[in-house]
């Protein structure tokens, strides 16, 4: 079992940056690809971007392609998303998400392990 917990989220202008990070508990952290989602008021849980164990595949949503990144660092059990030229609609709840299933998924249940969630907002 392994657990998340993001940090890096806050309040930041249009246009601004972000990084997050998820750091994972336990020791098989480099098994495990995985992804970030989000969650804005009112809406689903969407894919955002995915890492694979290795981090040589990544996969994002056409909405963020071009302004996000997403990395690992195996070494120190951790995950990030680097969040460029953001806009309000990226405004939502993120989440970092560890699978055993599959290799850079984008559906929900094909997640086995949570975060708890950092805010992202972007003001206009």
């Amino acid at each position: 079992q392994v657990q998340l917990v993001e940090s890096g989220g806050g309040l930041v202008q249009a246009g601004g940056s972000l990084r997050l990070s998820c750091a994972a508990s336990g020791r098989t952290f480099s098994s495990y690809a995985m992804g970030w989602f989000r969650q804005a008021p009112g809406k689903e849980r969407e894919f955002v971007a995915a890492i694979s164990w290795s981090g040589g595949s990544t996969y994002y949503a056409d909405s963020v392609k071009g302004r996000f990144t997403i990395s690992r660092d195996n070494a120190k059990n951790t995950v990030y998303l680097q969040m460029n030229s953001l806009q309000p609609e990226d405004t939502a709840v993120y989440y970092c998400a560890a699978s055993t299933q599959t290799a850079t998924g984008t559906e929900r249940y094909e997640y086995d392990y949570w975060g708890q969630g950092t805010q992202v907002t972007v003001s206009s």
